[in-house]
C-alpha cells in the first residue's frame, strides 16, 4: 500500500476545500486557469482549517501562558530531587510535576497541538500538489485513479500550470532550474521563517510575566525560538510553492490571532498586560474619567530565627528558682567589740513593746536586712518603724 493510499482521505478533504473556493472565485471573475484563482483555493483551505483549530488554539494559549508561569515551581521540585537517582525519588519527582501541571491547568504538549493536527492537512497539501502532474498526465497511482476527489484531470492541468510571479505553485527550489521559481521559493521561505519567528517571540516574550523568562525552561523555550525558524528555511527548499504559500498564510493567521488574544487577554504581570493598563489609562483620561489603582499587596514578613524548642513540664519546674529561707542571715562581728551575735526577728518580735530589751545587745542595732525584707535588731520593726527604746534596768543609756 503506498503513502498515496493511506492519506487519500484527508487528500480528498483538501481537493474539495481547494475546488469550492476555486469555483467561487471563478464565479467572481477569475480565469479557472489563473494562479490568483489557484492561491485563492489555498489561502481558503487555510481560513477553514484554522476556523476548525480556534478551540485548539485558545487551548494552546493557556497551556503555553501556563507552562511559563509554572516554570519556577518546576525548577524548585528539580532542585528537590537534584542527584537522586533512585527509582522512588524519581517516581516522586513524576509524580510532583504532574501534581503541579493538573494544578495550573497546563500541559507540555498542549502547546503543541495546533501544530500536530495541522501537520496531516500539510501533509495531504503537499501531496496534492506533488502529485497534480501525475493527474493532469493521467498516470496517477498507475493509472487506478484519475482524480483526487473533484480535481480531474482538466482541473488539475489547469492547477499544474497555474503561476505566481511567473512560477508555477507545484515546483520546488531544488526540483526546477527556472530563476522565476527559486526566486518565489527563496522570498516564500524567508516568509515563512519569519513569521514562524515572529509568532513564536510574540506568544513566548511579549505575553509572558518577567520572573517567567528566567530559568532552564525558558531558555529552552528562547532555543526553540531561533531552532523552529531554522528548520522551516532548510526544510523548505523541498517543499512546492503552494505548500510555502499555505505554511506562510497560517502564521500570518496565527500572528493576527494571537495579537487579539493577548492584546485583550493578556498574562498578570507581562508585558502584554502593562501595555493593556497604559492604554486603558490613556482612554479613561480622555474621558476625564480616573482609573483606581490596585492597592500593592501586603506581604507580611516574619523574622527569621530559631524557634524556640519546647519544655516538657518537669524540666520547666525544675528549672524554677526555690525561695531561700526566712531566717536572718549571719552578720560579721562589729570590730572592736565582743557582744554576742544579734538575736533574731523572731526573739525581738516576741518581746512586748514597752518592756526592756535587757537581753540586747548594743551591737544588735548594726544587723543587716534578712531574707524576708526586715530589718534585724531592736531598732525596726516588721513594719519598718522605729520601736520605743526600753525602759527597764538593761537598757542602754
Amino acid at each position: 500500500m503506498s503513502i498515496d493510499s493511506v492519506f487519500y482521505p484527508l487528500k480528498w478533504v483538501v481537493a474539495w476545500i481547494m475546488y469550492g473556493f476555486h469555483e467561487l472565485l471563478t464565479t467572481l471573475g477569475l480565469p479557472s486557469e489563473s494562479g490568483a484563482a489557484w492561491v485563492g483555493s489555498i489561502v481558503g483551505l487555510v481560513v477553514v482549517i484554522r476556523i476548525l483549530l480556534i478551540p485548539l488554539f485558545v487551548k494552546q494559549i493557556k497551556a503555553s501562558r501556563g507552562m511559563q508561569l509554572v516554570a519556577p515551581e518546576l525548577q524548585k521540585v528539580q532542585k528537590k530531587y537534584k542527584g537522586k537517582t533512585d527509582p522512588a525519588s524519581r517516581e516522586a519527582m513524576t509524580r510532583e510535576t504532574m501534581e503541579l501541571y493538573k494544578k495550573h491547568g497546563t500541559n507540555p504538549f498542549a502547546s503543541c497541538l495546533p501544530i500536530l493536527a495541522q501537520s496531516p492537512i500539510f501533509f495531504a497539501l503537499f501531496r496534492v500538489l506533488y502529485t497534480l502532474p501525475n493527474v493532469a498526465n493521467g498516470t496517477y497511482q498507475g493509472g487506478a485513479r484519475d482524480s483526487i476527489g473533484p480535481i480531474d484531470q482538466q482541473l488539475a492541468q489547469e492547477a499544474e500550470s497555474a503561476t505566481i510571479f511567473g512560477a508555477r505553485i507545484s515546483e520546488t527550489f531544488l526540483g526546477s532550474d527556472d530563476v522565476s521559481v527559486k526566486i518565489v521559493t527563496v522570498l516564500l521561505i524567508v516568509a515563512m521563517s519569519a513569521t514562524t519567528f515572529f509568532t513564536q517571540k510574540q506568544l513566548t516574550q511579549k505575553n509572558m510575566p518577567a520572573s517567567a523568562l528566567q530559568g532552564p525552561m525558558a531558555q529552552q523555550q528562547k532555543m526553540l525560538l531561533y531552532l523552529l525558524p531554522l528548520v522551516f528555511a532548510i526544510s523548505g527548499v523541498n517543499f512546492p510553492i503552494g505548500v510555502l504559500v499555505y505554511w506562510t498564510t497560517t502564521n500570518l493567521w496565527s500572528m493576527g490571532q494571537q495579537f487579539y488574544v493577548i492584546r485583550n487577554n493578556p498574562t498578570p504581570g507581562s508585558e502584554a498586560e502593562r501595555n493593556l493598563k497604559e492604554r486603558r489609562a490613556k482612554k479613561a483620561a480622555r474621558r476625564g474619567e480616573v482609573l483606581e489603582t490596585e492597592a500593592p499587596a501586603v506581604v507580611e514578613v516574619r523574622p527569621k530565627g530559631q524557634r524556640q524548642q519546647p519544655k516538657r513540664k518537669d524540666r520547666a519546674k525544675a528549672a524554677t528558682p526555690r525561695p531561700t529561707a526566712t531566717g536572718p542571715t549571719p552578720q560579721a562581728e562589729p570590730a572592736g567589740h565582743g557582744e554576742p551575735p544579734a538575736q533574731s526577728d523572731a526573739a525581738t518580735s516576741s518581746s512586748a513593746p514597752g518592756e526592756g530589751d535587757g537581753g540586747a545587745a548594743p551591737g544588735a542595732a548594726a544587723a543587716g536586712p534578712t531574707a524576708s525584707g526586715s530589718t534585724a535588731g531592736g531598732a525596726t520593726g516588721g513594719s519598718g518603724k522605729k520601736k520605743p527604746r526600753g525602759t527597764g534596768s538593761g537598757a542602754p543609756r
